[in-house]
C-alpha cells in the first residue's frame, strides 16, 4: 500500500475521484450525457474537450520543470500563434491556396520560433528561466495586438470557418476531436520519453546540471529542446483555443494558463525543482483543476469567490501530496491512538 501511494499517479487520482465523487452528491445532473447533434452532451463530455489546451501545456511545462526550468509565456504564445492562425484564414496575412493548412503550419512555426527564442535565453545566454520567458511573456501579447493591428479577429470566411471550427470544438465518434489530439501528442511524447534515453537525460539533469554535463550529456541541446516542444504545444493549445470561439482575442486569449500549466504539474506530484517527473500525472492534474472549474461553475458560486475556492482545494491536494505533512497528520493521529491502546491495556492490568 505504501509503495501505491507513493506512486505519482495516486494523489491525483485520488483527488479526481473525490471531485466526481462530490459531484455525483452536490451537483445535479452532473454525470448525465446525452446525445445532440450525434455526439455526446453533457458536463463530463465539456471537461474533457475543455482540458484540452491545458492538457498540452501541462506535457510541455512538465518536459522545462524536469530541466530545473520553467515557462511563463505559454499563455503569450497562445494569443500569437491563435492571432496568426486566424488572421491568414481571415485574409489579413497573405493569399494561400490552401488557407488553413498555411495557417496551421505558421502558427506553429510561430510556438517553435518563440520556444527557440526562450530556448537559446536559457540554455546559451544562461539567463534564469523565469527571467528569460518573462520577456516574451510581456511582449508577446504586444506582437499578438501588432498582428491583428489591436482588433479581435474574427473569422467571416464561410468555407473556412467550419473547418477551422472542427479543430477545437468539432467532434469524432461521438468525442471531442481535441481530446483525440491530446492523446496522440501523449503517445507520441510518452514513447520519445520511454523509448530513448531523452527521458533519464531530463531527470539527470534535472537532478545535477553540473554532475550530468560532466557525464557528457549535451545539457544545453536538451534544455533547448524541451523550451521548443513547450512552445510547440503552446501554439497547439492557441490554435484550440481560438478555434474554439473563431476568432483570436489576443487580450484575454491564454490569460494567466501559464498558471494552471504549473498547477497541473504540480498537482501531479512533479517536483518544480526538476529532476524525476512523470507526464501522465501532469495530464491528469489538469483534469483535476478543469473538474475543479467545472465543479464550481456548475454549483453556482459567485464569480467573485472562484479563484479563492480552486486555490483552497489546490492546496490542500498540494498538501496530502507532501510526505512530511500526511506523516505529521496521520503520525500524530497513530501517536494517540498507539496511547489510548497503552493506557486501556494497563487498566486492564490495573484491574
Amino acid at each position: 500500500m505504501s509503495r501505491l501511494t507513493k506512486s505519482r499517479l495516486f494523489w491525483p487520482i485520488i483527488a479526481l475521484v473525490v471531485l466526481l465523487l462530490f459531484n455525483a452528491v452536490f451537483t445535479k445532473n452532473f454525470f448525465s450525457i446525452q446525445i445532440i447533434d450525434n455526439h455526446l452532451y453533457g458536463n463530463i463530455i465539456d471537461i474533457l474537450k475543455n482540458v484540452a489546451p491545458l492538457a498540452l501545456l501541462a506535457i510541455g511545462m512538465t518536459l522545462v520543470i524536469a530541466t530545473g526550468g520553467i515557462d511563463i509565456s505559454v499563455g503569450s504564445v497562445v494569443a500569437i500563434s491563435g492571432a496568426i492562425a486566424c488572421s491568414i484564414i481571415d485574409g489579413r496575412i497573405g493569399s494561400f491556396n490552401n488557407t488553413l493548412l498555411f495557417a496551421l503550419i505558421f502558427a506553429l512555426l510561430s510556438g517553435i520560433i518563440c520556444g527557440i527564442w526562450n530556448g537559446i535565453l536559457v540554455a546559451k545566454i544562461k539567463i534564469q528561466p523565469v527571467v528569460a520567458t518573462l520577456i516574451l511573456m510581456t511582449a508577446g501579447r504586444g506582437i499578438a495586438q501588432l498582428i491583428t493591428k489591436g482588433k479581435i479577429v474574427t473569422i467571416n470566411s464561410a468555407s473556412m470557418v467550419n473547418e477551422y471550427y472542427f479543430i477545437g470544438a468539432g467532434y469524432l465518434l461521438g468525442l471531442p476531436f481535441a481530446l483525440f489530439i491530446v492523446l496522440i501528442v501523449l503517445l507520441i511524447v510518452l514513447a520519445f520519453i520511454k523509448r530513448t534515453a531523452f527521458g533519464l537525460f531530463l531527470e539527470s539533469l534535472g537532478t545535477n546540471n553540473r554532475s550530468s554535463h560532466l557525464a557528457g550529456i549535451q545539457v544545453d541541446k536538451l534544455k533547448l529542446i524541451t523550451y521548443i516542444i513547450s512552445g510547440f504545444m503552446a501554439a497547439l493549445a492557441g490554435i484550440l483555443i481560438s478555434s474554439n470561439i473563431k476568432g483570436a482575442d489576443c487580450n484575454n486569449a491564454g490569460l494567466f494558463i501559464e498558471l494552471d500549466a504549473i498547477l497541473a504539474v504540480a498537482i501531479g506530484g512533479n517536483s518544480l525543482n526538476g529532476g524525476r517527473f512523470s507526464v501522465g500525472s501532469s495530464v491528469i492534474g489538469a483534469l483535476v483543476i478543469q473538474c475543479l472549474t467545472t465543479t464550481v461553475y456548475a454549483l453556482g458560486v459567485p464569480p467573485q469567490t472562484i479563484s479563492l475556492v480552486k486555490a483552497i482545494v489546490i492546496i490542500t491536494i498540494c498538501l496530502f501530496q507532501s510526505n512530511k505533512f500526511r506523516e505529521a497528520i496521520f503520525g500524530r493521529f497513530n501517536y494517540f491512538k498507539k496511547s489510548k491502546d497503552l493506557l486501556v491495556k494497563k487498566g486492564a492490568q490495573i484491574s
